[in-house]
């Protein structure tokens, strides 16, 4: 069964850098897509980067495109998220999610509800 584990959530300034990780396990030999989410209070679930992992091709969404960078090491079985230039309304739980990949575009990545598996979230906080 495949298990997604969050970290690398924290505090960071406005204009500062977090970078999260996501460490996969229990993969089959298909393809997936690594998605990343974020849900701010009050507000829906975001998908906001995506990943291939067999030949790391991604996609962003615009709210993050410039100052967020997916990336994965197959090695390490991790999927990273780079964040820079934080602001203020980036603050959300940031949550890991993995889906087989359909062959259908980067649709699947935007919607939470095509998302097989889900990590439990890291919380990262934007303030001065």
């Amino acid at each position: 069964q495949v298990q997604l584990v969050e970290s690398g959530g924290g505090l960071a300034h406005p204009g500062g850098s977090l970078r999260l990780s996501c460490v996969g396990s229990g993969f089959s030999s298909a393809d997936y897509l690594i998605a990343w989410f974020r849900q701010a209070p009050g507000k829906e679930r975001e998908g906001i980067s995506c990943v291939k992992k067999s030949d790391g091709y991604s996609w962003s969404g615009d709210s993050v495109r410039g100052r967020f960078t997916i990336s994965r090491d197959n090695t390490k079985n991790t999927v990273f998220l780079q964040m820079n230039s934080l602001k203020p309304e980036d603050t959300a739980v940031y949550y890991c999610a993995t889906v087989v990949n359909g062959g259908r575009g980067w649709g699947q990545c935007q919607s939470y509800s095509e998302m097989e598996h889900w990590g439990k979230g890291t919380l990262v906080t934007v303030s001065s």
